[in-house]
C-alpha cells in the first residue's frame, strides 16, 4: 500500500509540474546596441508572451558564439537553433542569394524589401531549404558605405590599389575588382584588428556598423558609396523548426515577424543618425559627387550580368519582373 500512495504521489506530481520549456539558442555577430540585437530581444520576449513560457531563448549577440561563418556551420549543424548574419554569408551555401545584392541595384530601403518580400525572396527561401536551413525573414542591414585609412574617395582613381575588406560574397568582390581595388573576403570577427594593424587599408559597412563597431577608431575617412544594400537573413536550422508542433512553429513565426518589423524601423533611424556621430568620432567625411557616383555604376555596371549569368535564369527572370515593377 505504502508504495502505491508513493506512486500515485509521484504521478500527480509528475502532471502538476511545470513543462520543461524548450531552449533556443539564437547567435549573431552584431554589436549589443546594433537594431538587429535589440529586436532579438524583442523576439525572445514576444515568444514568451505567446507560448506561455512554454520557450526559453538565449540570446549571444556581439560574437559571443564565434564570427559570422561559423555562426552559419552552427545553425547547418544544428548546434544552435537560429542566428541572424548579413546574408552575403549564406551566399556559399545558397549562391542565389548574390540576386539581391548586386551593385548599386536599390534606390531606397523600401525598394529593396518590397523585392525580398516578394516572389524573389519565396524563390530565395525555397533555395535555403532545400539545405536545411529554414528563412524566417529579413532585416536591414542597409546600404554600404567605404572607409580607409590612406585618402579620401573623390574619383575611382582614389580607390585604385587600396586593400578592401568585403564579405564573403563573389558579387560584392567582382565589384570592387572592377574599380581597381584590392577585395579580399575577411569574417567581420577578425576585421578591426586587421584595420588597427594596417593589414588592410578599409572596408565597407552601413553607417551604422561603422559607429556601434568602432571602426573610427581605425579609419581616417568615409564616404557615401552607398554601392550595395544588403540585408541580414535571419534563418533556423530546419530539422529543429520542422520538429515542432504546428502551434509552436506559429509563435516562432509570429514572434519574428514583430521583430523583424521593428527592426528595420530602428535600423533606418540608427543609419541616419550614425554618420553625425562617425564625424564626432573623427572621420573625415567626403560626399560622393553626381560624377562619381554616375562613374561608379558604369564601372560596374558588368558585374552583375556576369553575376546573372551564372544564376538560375527563372530567379533572374523573377528578379528582373520585380525590379521594373517596384521601380514603376
Amino acid at each position: 500500500m505504502k508504495h502505491q500512495i508513493l506512486a500515485l504521489a509521484a504521478s500527480v506530481l509528475a502532471l502538476t509540474a511545470p513543462a520543461q520549456a524548450d531552449t533556443i539558442r539564437v547567435a549573431g555577430n552584431f554589436a549589443t546596441d546594433h537594431s538587429s540585437s535589440v529586436a532579438m530581444e524583442t523576439f525572445a520576449a514576444k515568444l514568451a508572451d505567446l507560448s506561455g513560457g512554454a520557450f526559453e531563448v538565449n540570446l549571444f549577440p556581439a560574437r559571443q558564439l564565434g564570427g559570422a561563418a561559423e555562426n552559419v556551420q552552427a545553425v547547418k549543424l544544428g548546434a544552435v537553433e537560429i542566428i541572424w548574419v548579413g546574408t552575403a554569408y549564406l551566399t556559399r551555401t545558397v549562391p542565389e542569394l548574390e540576386i539581391v545584392g548586386l551593385p548599386f541595384q536599390f534606390e531606397s530601403r523600401e525598394e529593396a524589401f518590397k523585392v525580398v518580400d516578394g516572389p524573389v525572396g519565396e524563390a530565395l527561401d525555397e533555395k535555403l531549404a532545400a539545405q536545411d536551413i529554414m528563412s524566417l525573414g529579413y532585416m536591414e542591414l542597409g546600404f554600404r558605405q567605404m572607409t580607409n585609412s590612406v585618402r579620401p574617395i573623390e574619383t575611382i582613381e582614389d580607390i585604385a590599389g587600396l586593400k578592401i575588406r568585403l564579405q564573403p560574397n563573389e558579387t560584392h568582390l567582382a565589384t570592387f575588382r572592377a574599380l581597381g581595388a584590392n577585395p579580399l573576403a575577411m569574417d567581420v570577427n577578425e576585421l578591426y584588428s586587421a584595420l588597427e594593424q594596417k593589414v588592410i587599408d578599409g572596408q565597407e559597412n552601413p553607417f551604422s556598423i561603422i559607429q556601434v563597431a568602432g571602426y573610427p577608431e581605425v579609419q581616417d575617412y568615409v564616404s557615401n558609396t552607398g554601392h550595395f544594400f544588403d540585408f541580414i537573413s535571419v534563418v533556423a536550422n530546419k530539422k529543429w523548426f520542422d520538429g515542432l508542433s504546428a502551434e509552436k512553429q506559429a509563435w516562432v513565426t509570429e514572434a519574428m515577424d514583430a521583430a523583424v518589423a521593428e527592426q528595420r524601423v530602428l535600423a533606418a533611424e540608427q543609419d541616419g543618425a550614425a554618420l553625425a556621430k562617425i564625424i564626432e568620432m573623427g572621420m573625415t567625411y567626403t560626399e560622393v559627387s553626381p560624377e562619381l557616383a554616375a562613374a561608379l555604376r558604369e564601372t560596374t555596371a558588368g558585374v552583375a550580368a556576369e553575376t546573372k549569368a551564372r544564376l538560375d535564369p527563372k530567379l533572374v527572370a523573377l528578379l528582373d519582373a520585380e525590379m521594373s515593377s517596384v521601380s514603376n
